[in-house]
């Protein structure tokens, strides 16, 4: 019997039983107040006048209507250049001891986004929620007593001026509680390698000393690294040097595109638990085994709103439109992508993150992540969301028997039509034209803005098979390998040039 184990789960088990049922829309209500509360005397607060909209019967709705959109762009120029000057109280008390680098999936350029200690502790109280709701899960003790590989971006975070600097897995690890430092891997000091290959081989190397319980990261960097580690260890699946691995934390992209490839990889069936860590905050969590969505954290710092994922209200770009309306959690429904607006403790104030998600639980306020605003594919009215190419991709993987665990797309003009070019990311050795008309019809079937739009301006659909590596070469090429960096599922046709380019040369 696992003693420590067993006190650990008697504690999680404790605390769930102990801790209220939640109300999140009350919850969203007060987590506002707060913001607005401590935030009044800022620049932000004083400019917009919190001190009225904190006196309103409904501050949600004089917050959503005197307060306009902002994404990284207009926060930066307007607002947070400030505290690269070293101004304090721009639009949090104080200045940020934290910046979280991020591209994203769409740029090219690092955004600075500030991390507050508020926001520190944010995170660690859903992390702290988070765990909790493991009581949900039928784990056994034993599990509570293993390693739990952590695999992000460097935690050798950039000192730089007063602050430091770096991607937000790399924030938080170097964040962790003290208690949990036994249980984490790699390690301190294999976690602050900035190379990805190096910190891998490193951690390659030492896998058969740890036994590990829980892994947690992005889906394509963590299937990598399990398969260096099978290589390098002439096994056939990861459970022949982890036997006791019983738990995947996924995040910050859809699991389903991977979940064929990374299954693979096992050599007996684990729990997959879906997170949602931003740069920007934790923004929900799978607290129950009976579905795969998420949480939103309703009660630790981040106020959210909802704007209805409509061609109507979202600009070419993926921005919104200045008109967009917005709905509050007590306003929501079901069956309806939102595009998720945030206010938090570091200073971000209705801010477009740049993800869509649905509702599949109202009262428990749990979601999916459906896709991303400038994922939106409508350059010729298809309107298809990266939930709907997930599902295309999963159909191709379903018809063929096949691995996709990577693609991308762009609607590209080819003379005077426009067709979908896909490139799919696999091992198998396909012909790519069944592949391109088996993708058309699941899609006319699944889709009717897609088929109107392939019975005019939308002319059909070409697919290039390409080996899964050459997405993860882009990516080392143009971001960097590991940590937060997505695959782009949807391309500009300028972006989608400087792809086919760099997939020519491989």
């Amino acid at each position: 019997m696992a003693i420590l184990g067993a006190v650990i789960k008697g504690i999680i088990d404790l605390k769930d039983m102990l801790t209220p049922e939640s109300n999140p829309v009350e919850e969203q209500e007060k987590v506002l107040k707060e913001l607005l509360e401590k935030a009044k005397d800022t620049e932000f607060g004083v400019h917009y006048k919190f001190n009225q909209l904190l006196e309103a019967t409904t501050p949600s709705k004089l917050f959503s209507a005197s307060i306009p959109f902002f994404d990284y762009d207009k926060m930066h120029t307007e607002w947070w250049y400030k505290l690269h000057k070293g101004i304090e109280n721009v639009t949090w008390p104080g200045k940020p001891d934290y910046y979280a680098l991020s591209s994203g999936t769409t740029g090219n350029t690092s955004k600075r986004i500030p991390v507050t200690d508020d926001m520190i502790s944010a995170i660690k109280s859903t992390g702290i929620d988070q765990v909790s709701a493991l009581a949900n899960f039928d784990l056994p003790a034993e599990f509570f007593e293993k390693g739990i590989l952590m695999l992000g971006s460097s935690t050798d975070l950039t000192e730089k001026e007063t602050h430091l600097e770096g991607e937000i897995s790399g924030i938080s690890a170097s964040n962790i509680p003290f208690w949990f430092r036994d249980y984490y891997k790699p390690g301190e000091e294999i976690a602050q390698i900035e190379d990805w290959d190096e910190r891998v081989q490193k951690i390659s190397d030492n896998a058969k000393n740890w036994d590990i319980g829980a892994i947690s990261g992005i889906p394509s960097w963590i299937e990598l690294m399990l398969e260096k580690v099978i290589a390098d260890h002439n096994l056939t699946t990861i459970h022949e040097i982890w036997p006791n691995l019983q738990v995947y934390t996924s995040g910050g992209v859809a699991f389903g595109p991977y979940e064929k490839s990374f299954m693979a990889l096992m050599g007996k069936p684990i729990t997959v638990i879906d997170t949602y860590l931003a740069s920007e905050g934790f923004v929900a969590f799978q607290a129950r085994p009976e579905t795969d969505a998420m949480k939103l954290a309703t009660n630790n710092g981040i106020y959210f709103e909802f704007v209805p994922f409509r061609p109507e209200y979202i600009n070419q770009d993926g921005s919104l439109t200045d008109d967009a309306p917005t709905v509050t959690l007590a306003e929501v429904e079901k069956d309806q992508d939102y595009a998720l607006i945030i206010s938090t403790v570091s200073g971000t104030w209705r801010y477009l993150i740049g993800d869509t998600i649905e509702f599949t639980d109202i009262e428990r306020a749990e979601i999916k992540i459906t896709g991303r605003t400038k994922f939106f594919l409508n350059t010729v009215g298809s309107q298809l969301s990266v939930n709907k190419l997930d599902a295309a991709v999963k159909h191709i993987e379903e018809v063929f028997n096949v691995k996709v665990p990577e693609y991308t797309l762009c609607a590209k003009r080819f003379e005077d039509d426009f067709y979908h070019s896909w490139y799919l990311g696999t091992e198998s050795n396909l012909a790519a034209e069944e592949v391109a008309l088996e993708l058309d019809k699941h899609l006319k079937e699944a889709n009717k803005n897609y088929k109107v739009a392939r019975s005019k301006a939308l002319k059909g659909v070409k697919v290039t098979l390409v080996a899964p590596s050459v997405f993860y070469e882009w990516n080392g090429a143009n971001k960097k390998k590991g940590g937060q960096v997505k695959m782009e599922r949807v391309m500009n046709e300028e972006k989608f040039k400087t792809w086919e380019e760099f997939v020519a040369k491989q």
